[in-house]
């Protein structure tokens, strides 16, 4: 499938760009650490979230499916590298797009309006650590 070819040339090219922007002071993309739900093992996934009401909107682009999302779902939550800071998430909830597109800036709202994603959920979050450089 074409779409199976993007999301694998995303998890390993595309994804791997993005992951130090997550790190910096300004954009939607951070990294959501999570444990593996058979495996146990640690795992890192570059993400696209925007805060809201006490927590952050993810944005699931390619749909409820993902590893990421099942494997906080099963843990009941993670952790998450956000501009420069780490906050502890809790499991995620499903959110309405409308609802959850509000939360992101209009060129972030264009730009996942015209992807298609019909998918989010909201986590909540911990106040955050400072990473330091």
């Amino acid at each position: 499938m074409f779409s199976d070819r993007i999301r694998v040339f995303n998890k390993y090219v595309t994804n791997r760009i993005f992951r130090g922007f997550a790190s910096r002071s300004h954009g939607p993309f951070a990294v959501v650490r999570h444990m593996g739900r058979r495996s146990g093992k640690s795992y890192e996934t570059t993400i696209m979230v925007w805060p809201m009401a006490e927590g952050f909107v993810i944005a699931l682009t390619y749909g409820p499916q993902v590893d990421w999302y099942r494997n906080l779902l099963a843990a009941g939550g993670g952790t998450l590298l956000w501009h420069r800071r780490v906050y502890t998430i809790g499991k995620p909830e499903p959110i309405d797009a409308k609802t959850a597109l509000t939360a992101f800036p209009a060129f972030f709202r264009l730009i996942l309006g015209r992807s298609g994603t019909q998918d989010f959920v909201w986590v909540k979050s911990s106040v955050p650590e400072t990473v330091r450089a």
